[in-house]
């Protein structure tokens, strides 16, 4: 008899059995040999974490494997069970199997992925490819990208992205998401007769589009030969600001949304003591609330790794994007600005007094910071503009 790990362990007949089990997520995997079944099991028992049997165990852990021939495909697979792709990944797995079909002559043609795959386990080869040939991606879809061709994972049937990796083929449209929004559709829903979208989201609109503009100059400088002395810069500058960039983008939409639930707790029913009470405290926390998404822009838009960068971008880029980069670094300053102006009128009203003078320290030092470092890049802009050609 089975003894339960919890409550009583009487069976009763009428209630049935529930089997329950949870285990991390398996994908499973074929590689492509163009050879024949033996020489695809051989691989496979090189491989698997069982081995050959006992006192010759495999070289990737919580990984099963048999080698087969497909008919249908006319070439042999190394049929494979990824327990772990945190332990064993896509990539190590394949690379193991490329190494031993190289040792016994024979080719591998590819890979493909039976069902749905992380996109974490996607986004882990494509980011050991980028380090072994020396690439500079950073995009996400061409990361992707990147890893379906080094994976060979169109080889049997066309790999869909939206479709193959799941939280892909899962993901809804955010509700009111403002970033979505075409620009036109942006400014009409801020112009409109509401209190929000407000200057909490714009601001964070305009901080992104100035790390975005300062990105461009980052880009504008690379991939030509004129340029090529300033590969090592731009690869070392363009990470930091590209975070800023995906990072503020949701924070148009997150602005709102903190609004929205402060407005909530104003609508809360202030008839009894007990109510007043609860109203009361919910205000103070969707105030605080409002008060820490402005800070985050702030945050971010301060952001020293990224300053660090943009100061090293106006030093050697691209003076053709001269004006570019001074309208970004102005766009950030702004978008800083106004975040810190949603931040100081959201404090008036909360009654924690420590938490209130923290946040105006913290948000006068950001303010203070990117200021100062608006000035700087606009002096070494100005001054290499005397001295240099575009």
């Amino acid at each position: 008899s089975t003894q339960s790990t919890w409550g009583p362990t009487a069976f009763v007949p009428e209630w049935g059995v529930t089997a329950t089990g949870a285990r991390n997520f398996l994908i499973a995997y074929n590689v492509n040999i163009l050879s024949t079944k033996e020489h695809a099991h051989r691989i496979a028992l090189n491989i698997r974490e069982q081995g050959r049997g006992e006192g010759q165990p495999g070289r990737c852990k919580l990984v099963k494997a048999i080698g087969w021939f497909v008919d249908e495909l006319n070439m042999a697979q190394v049929s494979i069970n990824l327990d772990d792709y945190k332990v064993s990944s896509l990539h190590t797995v394949f690379e193991e199997c490329k190494r031993d079909a190289n040792e016994l002559g024979v080719a591998v043609a590819g890979s493909e992925i039976v069902g749905l795959v992380p996109l974490e386990a996607i986004l882990t080869a494509a980011e050991y490819y980028i380090e072994k040939e020396k690439l500079f991606i950073m995009d996400r879809d061409t990361k992707i990208r990147l890893a379906i061709e080094r994976l060979g994972l169109n080889s049997v049937k066309q790999f869909d992205p939206k479709k193959r990796i799941i939280d892909l083929a899962v993901a809804k449209p955010k509700a009111n998401d403002l970033s979505h929004l075409t620009v036109e559709a942006f400014i009409s829903s801020v112009a409109a007769r509401t209190s929000a979208p407000g200057g909490g989201s714009v601001s964070a609109l305009a901080a992104s589009l100035g790390m975005g503009l300062a990105q461009m100059m980052g880009w504008m400088s690379w991939g030509n030969k004129k340029w090529e002395h300033l590969e090592e810069n731009v690869r070392r500058c363009l990470p930091p600001i590209n975070a800023q960039v995906n990072q503020l983008v949701p924070q148009i939409t997150s602005d709102t949304e903190a609004f929205n639930q402060y407005m909530e707790a104003l609508k809360l029913p202030k008839d009894t003591e007990e109510q007043k009470v609860a109203r009361e405290n919910a205000m103070q926390l969707g105030l605080k609330q409002a008060t820490e998404v402005p800070l985050t822009t702030m945050r971010l838009g301060a952001n020293r790794d990224a300053w660090k960068s943009i100061l090293e971008l106006a030093q050697v880029g691209n003076m053709s994007c001269r004006s570019d980069l001074e309208v970004g670094v102005k766009m950030i300053e702004t978008g800083v600005w106004g975040a810190m102006c949603n931040v100081l009128i959201n404090v008036e009203s909360i009654k924690d007094k420590d938490y209130v003078e923290n946040i105006k320290k913290e948000s006068q030092t950001h303010m203070q910071f990117v200021q100062e470092s608006v000035q700087q890049v606009i002096r070494i802009l100005q001054e290499r503009g005397k001295t240099e050609k575009k």
